[in-house]
């Protein structure tokens, strides 16, 4: 009886040491990123396993080996801290002065540093929904009211988002291309939107899909000399094929920079990053290489999705969203088993949707090979 007690009181004393972090985590549910290759090849004993569920580059920039390889002799020092020869490099290919670049591990880094720089508890941000998600986790892990507006027809509604401003709001996310949708916004409705949102206002343009956005896309980076307090973050994940090295960029006013590298870890992004990063914008074939590629199987996911009988949207991004008409965990699990990984999007509120990535050839018949499969099994 005794030692029962003892148990009890240790268990109660444990749970309160464990509890002295801050109360808002308790509401907050991490991002679940879509399954890693060795992941599911552990789990399921595959030994051949396509993935389609990050929105991935299929192609790997082979030819940055060598500037990786030279960079090995310093993998003892810390990388420098302000990427000086990638900052020069990209703000003449931008056009934009070299102090209004902010560098991230990740294009996502930029979404935490402008929240740790402009939220104090219980200030608002707009986001949409569904959008991609980390927007409002890390809103609330900075203690932001979440002023949530939903989609129409999975579209961003500019007008209602317009509506929810508030002199208490902060920032404004707007992911363009949207992510898990495809959607996007043109130029015309960026600048009458833009036109009924106060200066004061933060607008954050995540545009991590910039290098697939058709013509009638808005010049942000114009936008942000003309208003200011503007944000444009993209990435070297997605065209430039760098998800593996995690770096991507913010480009802001001057002062906004100063402000969000203040805060930024001085060694966020590694030697390899930068060093690849460099090569990369000198060799802006492969990422064109890469966005011909995109279209054309996107064309071939298009037409094959359509003799399955299935909707989707019309993407301008390196991936498609399907309504699969009813719940996707039985199709994603039979995926899995196939060793094709797509991602379903029950998290954002849409079950009976999934998102698969445009991959290589022999990955998107792989895909379309077995939906079919399942497709014809579920009529039997």
């Amino acid at each position: 009886m005794l030692r029962s007690w003892a148990l009890i009181l240790a268990k109660i004393k444990i749970n309160k040491i464990m509890k002295t972090y801050r109360c808002a985590l308790e509401k907050i549910n991490s991002y679940k990123p879509g399954k890693p290759i060795e992941e599911v090849k552990r789990a399921l004993g595959l030994e051949e396993v396509y993935k389609l569920a990050s929105n991935e580059n299929p192609f790997v920039p082979f030819f940055i080996r060598k500037a990786i390889n030279n960079e090995l002799k310093n993998i003892n020092r810390y990388p420098e801290s302000g990427s000086f020869y990638l900052r020069q490099k990209l703000a003449k290919k931008l056009k934009v002065c070299p102090e209004q670049l902010v560098f991230g591990n990740g294009s996502d880094e930029l979404i935490v540093l402008a929240l740790k720089a402009y939220i104090e508890k219980g200030d608002e941000v707009v986001v949409s929904f569904p959008t991609f998600l980390i927007y409002e986790i890390q809103a609330k892990i900075a203690g932001a009211k979440i002023l949530r507006v939903p989609a129409v027809n999975l579209a961003y509604d500019l007008e209602k988002i317009a509506k929810k401003v508030t002199k208490n709001t902060k920032i404004i996310f707007i992911a363009n291309p949207d992510n898990p949708t495809g959607t996007y916004l043109n130029r015309c409705q960026v600048e009458r939107f833009l036109a009924k949102i106060p200066k004061r206002v933060l607008v954050f343009f995540d545009e991590a899909y910039f290098e697939f956005v058709p013509g009638d896309f808005p010049q942000t980076l114009k936008i942000l000399k003309k208003r200011g307090n503007i944000i444009v973050a993209r990435t070297f994940s997605k065209a430039y094929g760098l998800a593996g090295l995690r770096i991507g960029y913010g480009v802001t006013t001057k002062e906004i920079a100063a402000v969000l590298n203040k805060i930024r870890e001085p060694f966020n992004i590694n030697r390899f990053a930068q060093v690849a990063a460099w090569e990369l914008l000198n060799n802006q074939s492969f990422v064109r290489k890469t966005v011909s590629y995109v279209n054309q199987e996107k064309k071939y996911l298009y037409r094959e999705l359509a003799k399955c009988d299935l909707s989707f949207i019309a993407s301008a991004t390196n991936f498609v969203v399907v309504n699969f008409k009813k719940n996707t965990e039985s199709l994603n699990t039979y995926l899995l088993s196939k060793g094709v990984i797509i991602r379903e999007l029950s998290g954002w509120g849409l079950p009976s949707y999934f998102r698969v990535t445009i991959g290589l050839k022999k990955e998107n018949k792989k895909f379309i090979k077995h939906l079919k499969e399942y497709i014809g099994r579920s009529r039997q």
